[in-house]
């Protein structure tokens, strides 16, 4: 029986000691409900006034049954609520320990600083993609949902600098700051950068006026939920197959298709190689869609002839499984 449980059968029983307390001294001795409610508290509580006790045999007999087993059910409710709370405390300590040791263990993790609805999302996505990340957060319902969901969080303002670095973000990959406001976004970008210059830094933003000063402070990319959730009705109204593609390759939906991100290693076969010599479409039948290159140039549909160079990251459409063996075979 869990502690819970344990605590509300002892309620159950110290009520109906109670009850049976009060109706008993009031039939037995011709007392008052309230006066015979007053004789069970002291009986009880083992006070001993002297103001109210039992005259009559039968009285005495009651009470000497309600001391044995009124007294001992009073202490075992006590003895629950202690227990209960004291296994309360200590298992909210230990799991902070834990989850202090799981964080420090971390590394080339991701953070989300704010579990609202979008971050949220992000954290549900990532625990799909199977990716280590911690949340920051401050709020005490969120921690709650953020519990429940199993996350890894720290409970604390993101635009502390002494969180920040408990969180891992000397360790980290990625930062991703969906604070409530731009400020508060704006300073967490600052800090993270300071903190870890190598870090990549997404921020979202509210104010068209933020989106420069985020970029300006060290943002490495800002997005506008409001923008791009209207631009995506906009393609819906306009282009509603374009919208489909995109949903069936970048969603989970489907298994048919996917499109993902493949960086290449200096060390990679394919480095050094053309497209076309590389095998890419024979051996793993995937589509090159575009090369973002190390410069941060972005190559839409590269030709056949285009040299695969270490730093490289592909765009590739094709088949989940075979985008995996090729993220794989790239990283030996």
């Amino acid at each position: 029986m869990s502690p819970t449980k344990k605590v509300k059968v002892a309620f159950v029983l110290l009520f109906i000691i109670f009850v049976t307390g009060t109706l008993g001294y009031h039939f037995l001795e011709g007392w008052t409900l309230a006066e015979a409610f007053y004789a069970t508290v002291v009986t009880l509580g083992t006070v001993g006034y002297g103001d109210f006790y039992p005259i009559t045999a039968e009285g005495r007999m009651f009470a000497v049954f309600l001391i044995i087993f009124g007294v001992g059910t009073m202490a075992y409710t006590f003895a629950m609520i202690m227990e209960n709370f004291m296994e309360g405390r200590l298992r909210k300590v230990l799991g902070r320990g834990r989850l202090k040791r799981q964080i420090e263990r971390m590394k080339e993790h991701y953070i989300i600083c704010g579990c609202g609805k979008i971050g949220h999302f992000i954290c549900r996505e990532l625990t799909e993609e199977k990716v280590d990340f911690v949340v920051i957060d401050n709020d005490s319902e969120v921690i709650h949902k953020i519990e429940d969901e199993g996350f890894l969080y720290i409970n604390g303002c993101a635009t502390d600098d002494k969180i920040l670095i408990e969180a891992g973000i000397k360790r980290a990959k990625s930062i991703v700051s969906v604070l409530h406001t731009d400020a508060d976004n704006l300073y967490v970008v600052l800090t993270a950068r300071e903190l870890n210059p190598d870090v990549y830094v997404l921020s979202r933003f509210e104010d068209e006026a933020s989106e420069r000063r985020l970029i300006k402070a060290g943002a490495d990319r800002v997005i506008s939920p409001h923008k791009v959730g209207g631009m995506r009705m906009t393609m819906a109204l306009l282009r509603p197959a374009v919208l489909d593609f995109v949903e069936i390759t970048v969603g989970k939906k489907s298994l048919a298709l996917r499109m993902e991100e493949v960086q290449i290693y200096e060390s990679s076969h394919i480095a050094g190689k053309s497209l076309a010599d590389s095998g890419l479409r024979q051996e793993y039948d995937l589509i090159i869609v575009a090369v973002h290159k190390k410069s941060g140039q972005m190559m839409l549909n590269p030709s056949a002839s285009y040299i695969i160079e270490g730093g490289d990251n592909l765009v590739a459409l094709g088949r989940e499984e075979n985008l995996v063996k090729l993220s794989a075979a790239c990283q030996i």
